[in-house]
């Protein structure tokens, strides 16, 4: 009895000293804020007034899941503190350094695709900001708006400034919304594409731009409530996809050059090209059919400014009219070869629609000069060479339906079991597992709220979900105010790309053992669910780690959920990082294996000490 006694005071004086030391740990990270060190709108002075004492589950896990089942590792392994990079890697990005890239061919544009570097060669130090970093302005503000102190380069003010591209303005870039092919801004430019692609009425929901610029395309087509995935090299043009990104526009590095897209077949709804200076002509049509794969059935293609609308152009253009008449023929024989049906041609912009299968046009699919793309998984595109071949469409019984199945319009489609696991093309997934999955993660929000009640709030516009299974995550948060870019795993056991998209939102494939196309600071939050679980054997937690923190905003903020000995090992690396840390239960309880860790990123710049 009296064992008993010592053992429940034992109890209550640990759940006392946890209590204390959480709100402590809410107070000293809320005087932070309010020191002047935190810049911008602060998450931690917000959270610690929203869980100001707060009762939080007891978090002694090793009662419940004993130290005997771990790796001994697990607890005697220190992790040194990381020390910051230079502060000339403010712009870093590992698998797009300029140097390293101007080393590989320059044939196909391979010299401005991914090229990570080898394992000696990978920086082991924290990204600094530069130096007057501030929170970005909040959408929709940001859109027009961002702080010269964060993307401190105007090469891009005097090269575009008769196109509207971007002004600078005091300690501020502006962007009117113009482009090279619509000075005049993008809304009178979509407003035009609209004349034609029913882009309002909810059937074009997820666009890929081919040559963003500063991706003001996708900015404005958000009126629409477009989706649109941009995607531009890391050229002399400096710094154009950091701008979209930092104006909170979805976005990432990348070029159509000798690699496919890291996309499944059969996505998006709208494909453009303004002025994208890829060679559609060339390669045997090679780039057409890339974008023919990428584009559902019925979908459509954009493509302004050169050679379209010579007759009236050509002058400006410093070009022959027999050269630009020959690229236009030869891209009007590609899109006869796949089938588009030409739809329009005004004013220099010309559009052309996708077939709804393949049996609406089988003579020209038999065409021998024609090659069909082998039939592997439409799945099966990192790092795999483009080839100059048609991809085929799924099966049909009849020319009026539509291969892969119909989608409903936007926003219906969001939660509507998606075709692809309608016709059983995802093993191991049925309407029945689908619908679990958007359940489950309702309640696994509902329960992240708790501890962190800005997650729809516009406090997070951009936002990455690391390991985004069915997309169920960033579907049960959509919202006008934030996206959500979700990734799926090169080694996942099943993909679930095609099912995103079916669902009207927009990811790409990555591998988490090499760094990210993006650039430092693009992410304002960042979820990973058993990502690390899943790369335990394959790459060090540390990198991962440290990949996160570079594409990470100073004070964002960092979700991971994963198995109990996992978590341990994440947070003793996440805390030599610079970051504030707590961890908490599963919602199901102490007893579930499964833990999470809230953690935000300390505000730190070049030069400057943690703070």
């Amino acid at each position: 009895m009296a064992r008993n006694f010592t053992e429940n005071k034992t109890r209550t004086a640990v759940f006392v000293l946890l209590v204390f030391g959480l709100c402590s740990f809410f107070y000293l990270l809320g005087v932070w804020q309010r020191s002047g060190f935190g810049r911008g709108d602060s998450i931690a002075a917000v959270v610690n007034e929203q869980t100001k004492c707060m009762k939080l589950p007891n978090l002694n896990f090793e009662s419940h899941h004993s130290a005997s089942d771990l790796p001994n590792e697990t607890f005697r392994s220190e992790v040194k503190t990381f020390e910051s990079c230079d502060a000339e890697c403010t712009d870093y990005t590992p698998c797009e350094e300029q140097k390293h890239a101007m080393t590989f061919p320059r044939d196909h544009m391979i010299y401005r695709e991914r090229h990570c570097p080898p394992k000696q060669e990978k920086l082991h130090c924290l990204i600094p900001a530069p130096k007057g970093y501030v929170a970005p302005f909040l959408w929709p503000k940001s859109r027009d708006y961002v702080s010269y102190a964060n993307v401190p380069h105007k090469s891009l003010t005097v090269e575009k400034a008769i196109q509207n591209w971007v002004h600078y303005e005091g300690n501020v870039f502006r962007f009117p919304g113009g482009g090279t092919q619509f000075p005049q801004g993008a809304d009178k430019y979509i407003d035009q594409l609209a004349s034609v692609i029913p882009i309002t009425e909810g059937k074009v929901r997820t666009a890929l731009d081919t040559g963003c610029g500063v991706a003001s395309l996708g900015a404005y087509l958000l009126k629409k409530n477009v989706l649109t995935m941009s995607f531009a090299p890391k050229d002399n043009h400096e710094s154009q996809v950091q701008f979209a990104l930092e104006r909170g526009v979805p976005a990432y590095i990348g070029v159509l050059g000798s690699m496919k897209l890291s996309f499944p077949s059969r996505v998006f709804d709208m494909a453009h090209c303004s002025r994208c200076l890829i060679p559609w002509s060339e390669s045997n049509g090679m780039y057409m059919m890339e974008v023919d794969r990428i584009l559902r059935p019925g979908g459509y293609w954009v493509l302004s400014g050169p050679p379209i609308g010579w007759k009236m152009f050509y002058k400006g253009w410093q070009r022959t009219k027999d050269d630009l008449r020959s690229e236009q023929r030869k891209i009007e024989q590609f899109a006869e070869l796949l089938c588009w049906k030409k739809i329009s041609e005004k004013d220099g912009i010309a559009i052309w629609r996708k077939r709804l299968n393949d049996k609406s046009c089988p003579r020209k699919q038999d065409n021998s000069k024609v090659a069909k793309c082998e039939s592997t998984s439409d799945n099966d595109v990192w790092y795999k060479k483009m080839e100059a071949c048609i991809t085929p469409l799924p099966v049909v019984k009849s020319v009026s339906e539509v291969a892969g199945g119909q989608l409903e319009p936007f926003p219906q489609r969001l939660n509507a079991v998606p075709p692809r696991i309608a016709h059983g093309f995802v093993p191991g997934f049925s309407a029945q597992t689908y619908e679990e999955d958007i359940k489950l993660w309702q309640k696994h929000i509902n329960a992240y709220k708790k501890t962190n009640g800005l997650l729809d709030t516009g406090r997070y516009r951009n936002i990455m979900d690391m390991n985004a299974g069915l997309g169920s995550f960033a579907a049960v948060l959509e919202s006008p105010k934030l996206w959500v870019m979700n990734v799926v795993p090169t080694i996942a056991d099943t993909s679930t790309l095609g099912v995103i998209y079916e669902r009207g939102l927009i990811g790409m494939y990555h591998d988490w053992c090499e760094g990210f196309s993006t650039y430092p600071r693009t992410y304002d939050l960042i979820h990973g669910n058993g990502v690390f679980s899943l790369y335990e054997n394959r790459c060090n937690f540390e990198d991962i780690l440290l990949e996160m923190d570079r594409i990470l905003r100073p004070e964002g903020t960092v979700i991971i959920r994963d198995k109990v000995d996992t978590i341990v090992k994440v947070e003793k690396i996440a805390k030599a990082m610079r970051w504030n840390t707590i961890l908490a239960d599963h919602k199901g309880g102490p007893r579930v294996p499964e833990k999470i860790i809230f953690a935000v990123k300390r505000y730190w710049i070049a030069d400057s000490k943690s703070r």
